[in-house]
């Protein structure tokens, strides 16, 4: 599995998306709140093990993360068919 970074942009649109608090998504990916307010803010986290945490917690959810190409990143939630 190849890991891409995600954007502060990302996490807190594909919260948006789930209609889940910042206390929510730390615990769903078994991280601080703090964690998870620092780097929605752009603040880099010194431990790759919470972003990928946040980022797995997102996709069990139904998060799909877009790439940036010339239409600009982004996320969108994926149908429950999927």
């Amino acid at each position: 599995m190849v890991v891409k970074m995600i954007t502060p942009r990302q996490i807190r649109a594909a919260r948006a998306l789930l209609d889940w608090s910042q206390q929510q998504l730390a615990d769903k990916a078994i991280v601080s709140l703090n964690a998870v307010a620092r780097l929605e803010k752009g603040i880099v986290d010194s431990r790759a093990s919470t972003l990928l945490a946040i980022q797995k917690a997102l996709v069990k959810a139904g998060i799909e993360f877009l790439d940036a190409d010339q239409k600009g990143e982004g996320v969108r939630l994926k149908s429950p068919k999927a």
